[in-house]
């Protein structure tokens, strides 16, 4: 079993990983009559993305000696309703300004990234945007 996720009342949820016994709380968005202090549903699903490209992209770079620490993802998800549900989700890739690739490895990256499994698990009906800034990693988190 991969998960078991808990209803702790205030439209609030708590997902416990069997495996490693770590937990990740979930509360509906304010617009949805939630308070909006912890990631949606919807926003795990943005997250999911763009953890499993970066996932991707790191194997493929460690294949290569590149190193991508330090590489951000800005992910920005919008939502439709009728049924309320993703419309879409649009990623910018932030890497680090010292990373000097070659066109080719960029492209080797681009793909990686671009293959990873959740990315083909998106109902084609959710337009996906990637965007790729090479040189602007983003190396400050207290901003956000």
């Amino acid at each position: 079993m991969t998960s078991t996720v808990i209803y702790e009342g205030e439209l609030r949820t708590v997902a416990l990983h069997n495996a490693s016994g770590t937990t990740i709380e979930t509360d509906a968005p304010v617009d949805n009559q939630g308070k909006g202090e912890r990631f949606s549903p919807s926003d795990l699903v943005a997250t999911a993305l763009g953890s499993c490209m970066l996932t991707i992209m790191g194997q493929r770079a460690r294949d290569l000696d590149i190193p991508l620490k330090g590489t951000s993802i800005d992910i920005q998800k919008t939502m439709k309703t009728d049924p309320r549900r993703i419309a879409g989700l649009s990623l910018t890739f932030h890497l680090p300004a010292g990373l000097h690739l070659s066109e080719k490895h960029k492209i080797i990256l681009q793909r990686a990234a671009e293959t990873c499994p959740v990315k083909y698990s998106i109902h084609p009906d959710i337009d996906v945007q990637i965007n790729f800034n090479w040189h602007t990693a983003v190396e400050d988190f207290s901003t956000y």
